[in-house]
Formats: C-alpha cells, sequence, structure tokens
C-alpha cells in the first residue's frame, strides 16, 4: 500500500520531532545553567566581603569566636565606619564624608540628567521626524552608552574642571564638576530607556487624548509621561546606580583621597565613598582591608535600597496608570 506524502505545514517539523524534543530540555537547562553560573559569582563577591568583615584583621589564628560576637563586632564596624569621617588610624577611619559627597553627588546628578535626558528622548520620539539628523544621533546616543567611563572623566576633566582651557569657565575640582561629568555618563541609558518606554506606550492613548482636543503637550504631560514612567524610572535607577558606583571619572575630575571637612556647596572640594574605598583598598595594612570591605558593604546597601525603591516607586505607578479613568474633557482641557 502505497503512503501519501506529507504535506502541509507539518512537513518541515515532523521529520525533526526527536531532535526539538531533545533540545528544548537541553536548552531550558543551559539557561538555568548560566543562572545559576551568575548567581553564584554573585554570592561569591558578597560572602567574600561579608567574611572579611565578620572576620576582623589581626585575630589570633586558634581564638574560638562565637557567631553571636562576630555578627555583634561586624554592627560596630559598620556604624563606626558610618560616623566616623577618615583618620590616620584604621581602628578610627570611617567613610562620613564620603558618605554625605556621594549624596551630593547624587542630588546633582539626577537633577541635572534626568529632566535633560527625559526631554531629550521625548523630543526623539514625539516631536522629531524621522530623518538622517535622527538616525545620526540615535547611533552617537547608542555608541556613548558603551563608552568606558574613564573616557567621560577625561571629557569632565578638559569640560569642566579645565573649561576647555578658559579660566572664567574652569570650575577646579569642585563638587559640580563632578556632578556634571557623572551627568554625561549616565545621560545615554536614560536617554534609551526613556525612549523605549514611550515606545511601549500604545498608539491609540495618543490618538484617543488627541481626538479629545488635547494639544501635544497636554498629551505628553498628562497621559504619556504617566503611563512610562515605570520604564522611566528604571532607566533612571540604573543610570543612577551606575553613578553612585563611579570611581575612574572622579578620580579624573579632582575628587580627593579623603577629606575631613563635609562639602556644603556646589563648589566646596569633595570626595565620593568609592574614592575612600579605593584609596583604603591600596593601603598595605591589613587592618584597612577590613574598613574596605565594609564600605564596600555599604555601598552594596546603598544600591540594593535604591533598586528596592525603584521596584516600589515601579509598582505604584502601574498600579495608578491601570486603575486611572478614561480621559475626559472639562472646561475645554484634558484632565
Amino acid at each position: 500500500m502505497a503512503t501519501r506524502p506529507l504535506t502541509g505545514p507539518d512537513t518541515n517539523f515532523r521529520p525533526n520531532h526527536r531532535r526539538r524534543a531533545l533540545m528544548d530540555p537541553l536548552f531550558r537547562w543551559i539557561c538555568f545553567g548560566a543562572t545559576s553560573v551568575s548567581v553564584l559569582f554573585l554570592a561569591t563577591v558578597i560572602g567574600a566581603v561579608l567574611l572579611r568583615v565578620l572576620i576582623p584583621a589581626g585575630g589570633e589564628p586558634g581564638q574560638a569566636v562565637s557567631p553571636a560576637a562576630r555578627v555583634t563586632a561586624a554592627f560596630a564596624l559598620i556604624s563606626r565606619l558610618v560616623t566616623n569621617k577618615t583618620g590616620l588610624d584604621a581602628a578610627e577611619s570611617g567613610y562620613r564624608v564620603g558618605l554625605i559627597s556621594s549624596a551630593w553627588l547624587l542630588f546633582f546628578v539626577v537633577a541635572i540628567s534626568v529632566p535633560v535626558g527625559v526631554g531629550a528622548a521625548v523630543y526623539l520620539e514625539e516631536y522629531c521626524g524621522k530623518s538622517r539628523w535622527k538616525s545620526f544621533v540615535q547611533m552617537n546616543i547608542a555608541n556613548l552608552a558603551g563608552v568606558p567611563s574613564i573616557v567621560y572623566g577625561l571629557l569632565g576633566l578638559i569640560l569642566f574642571q579645565r573649561g576647555l582651557g578658559f579660566e572664567w569657565l574652569a570650575l577646579g575640582p569642585c563638587l559640580l564638576a563632578g556632578a556634571l561629568t557623572l551627568s554625561l555618563l549616565i545621560l545615554p541609558v536614560i536617554v534609551i530607556a526613556t525612549q523605549e518606554a514611550l515606545r511601549a506606550v500604545p498608539k491609540s492613548l495618543r490618538l484617543a487624548a488627541l481626538a479629545l482636543g488635547a494639544t501635544r503637550w497636554q498629551m505628553i504631560r498628562d497621559h504619556l509621561l504617566p503611563a512610562a514612567s515605570p520604564g522611566i524610572l528604571t532607566g533612571t535607577i540604573l543610570g543612577v546606580s551606575r553613578a553612585i558606583g563611579e570611581t575612574a571619572p572622579l578620580l579624573m575630575v579632582g575628587a580627593a583621597a579623603s577629606l575631613l571637612k563635609v562639602p556644603r556647596g556646589p563648589f566646596d572640594r569633595y570626595t565620593a565613598l568609592p574614592v575612600e574605598i579605593y584609596y583604603n583598598a591600596k593601603e598595605p595594612a591589613e587592618a584597612y582591608s577590613t574598613v574596605a570591605a565594609g564600605g564596600i558593604l555599604i555601598l552594596l546597601c546603598l544600591l540594593l535600597s535604591m533598586n528596592f525603591l525603584a521596584i516600589l516607586i515601579r509598582q505604584r505607578a502601574s498600579r495608578g496608570h491601570g486603575s486611572a479613568a478614561i480621559p475626559t474633557r472639562r472646561g475645554g482641557s484634558m484632565r
């Protein structure tokens, strides 16, 4: 009895059924292995830092210390590092000035980079039509996102600290010069993330707002930006998290190894928590290794706290947008 030849869409799939049945679980296990390796490396780094903090440097090799005593000593070390200033003695040194300087940097970086980055993304997506100039700008923004941070440090040194050779433009090694340099560093990340968030908003939302009489500015302000806010917040937090952990650009722009005076304005000398960690890690004395490990732990806690706050804000923004009522026209304007 002659067999009927296979026809139709299943022709290309039936002969490969056994191979596809093997490849599906294999690919799943490969992805699981890649995730496990990533988590293992992260756990190893965090574990090494925790061990360095929990096991005090210079202790007796055979000395038995209870876990509760180690945890208490670790909390005492972190409290001392947060409250004390940098000193010549590792047993009294801390990161108070570096933490306050990093908070100043964070404030100025957010105040500069977020309005500029979001505004640039809104212009490119909503106002700038398809053109060669837009393609050129997009290509350069994508390339700038992958430029090493030390290049931004050199740019900040020439542009902000030295003012392109003009004395009246030179800011010197001040807090504002460091904040402007870090703002340039994270601008491409914010612009790209904001553009992706704006593209994810359905076009019907724009058309509905415009059809009900809203101007383009009202549509962007009242509907587009609130709908895209979760993605914009994600890009902003990712960029700011990168900026707060950078060391190389700040070293180029004149961040001090240590300061005894807390900066009080944008034109004061400054340092930063990563810079102080870097210089403590360079010290040959073993006691400074514990101080550096404690600083790394503080920096990790700050980054995790920022990411946790971003998740909460993102979820709240998503729920608020999901429960929003259909826009109506009141008094000739969109509400």
